[in-house]
């Protein structure tokens, strides 16, 4: 983000310059150049409605987490980076400093990679729960705010699914924290995860989780089908039809043997 400075104070500091918001899951760091020599930087958090907050005060740093003066994450903000020559501000002289774009963290933000806690394919059904990812602001009783507890309908999820070994992606979208598609039981499938908030114009899609693999157990018959019935169902053929044909070899021999017995001796 291109910005500009406003020349006030000591003409002879350096303003900061390529300044920008780097915001992930609400947590928000504004960063900025080039790294001070003989002078500090202090932050100057500007909402719209709210009153002036400031971080980071006389710091030699390049960034700073601006997180805590971001809480009404509707508000419309801009940072103003103060270059300070000494560690006693000057009450008399107004720093000079450069603005940042403006930034709206609810329309901003990235969405941060979904937790995949369980997986399962069993028969034809593709089962995925996940979690939401957290974010740095707590409830009354001290619990971590997930992405859903902000965002709350505007937040939505969308599976991608393939077959392993395939390029051919599918998708399919929920509101809740479980996807449970229909699948190929033949085929083992990989999937990602990813946050969506369809309202935004920009940055509407968020971070991918890790991809993961289903491993379904095949056996013989998964694997080959009605080969395997035609193969058995000819062996077993096979089997009777040679049992049959060995048991009339035996019966005839058997009778011709009792036929010889019967036969009087010679000469008697």
């Amino acid at each position: 983000m291109a910005l500009f400075s406003l020349f006030k104070g000591n003409p002879g500091l350096p303003t900061a310059v390529n300044i920008t918001w780097s915001s992930v899951n609400f947590k928000t760091i504004l960063k900025w150049q080039p790294k001070p020599s003989g002078y500090f930087y202090t932050v100057e958090i500007h909402g719209e409605t709210s009153d002036t907050k400031k971080k980071c005060i006389m710091t030699t740093e390049t960034e700073c987490d601006v997180t805590d003066a971001l809480r009404n994450v509707k508000e419309t903000y801009t940072a103003h980076v103060l270059s300070v020559k000494s560690l006693v501000e000057d009450n008399f002289e107004e720093p000079l400093f450069a603005s940042s774009e403006k930034f709206t963290p609810y329309n901003q933000t990235i969405i941060g990679k979904p937790e995949i806690q369980h997986h399962t394919q069993e028969d034809s059904k593709l089962n995925v729960v996940f979690r939401d990812p957290l974010t740095p602001y707590m409830f009354p009783n001290g619990s971590f705010q997930s992405v859903r507890d902000i965002f709350k309908h505007d937040l939505e999820y969308k599976l991608y699914y393939w077959k392993d070994q395939s390029s051919g992606k599918k998708d399919a979208t929920t509101k809740s924290h479980m996807f449970d598609i229909s699948v190929d039981n033949k085929n083992n499938y990989c999937f990602y995860i990813q946050g969506i908030i369809p309202s935004r114009r920009v940055n509407r899609n968020g971070q991918e989780s890790m991809v993961l693999c289903t491993t379904v157990e095949r056996t013989i018959l998964d694997e080959y089908g009605a080969e395997v019935f035609i193969i058995i169902a000819v062996v077993a053929i096979a089997v009777i039809a040679l049992a049959i044909i060995l048991a009339v070899i035996l019966c005839k021999r058997k009778k011709a043997k009792t036929a010889r017995e019967k036969q009087p001796l010679n000469g008697v």
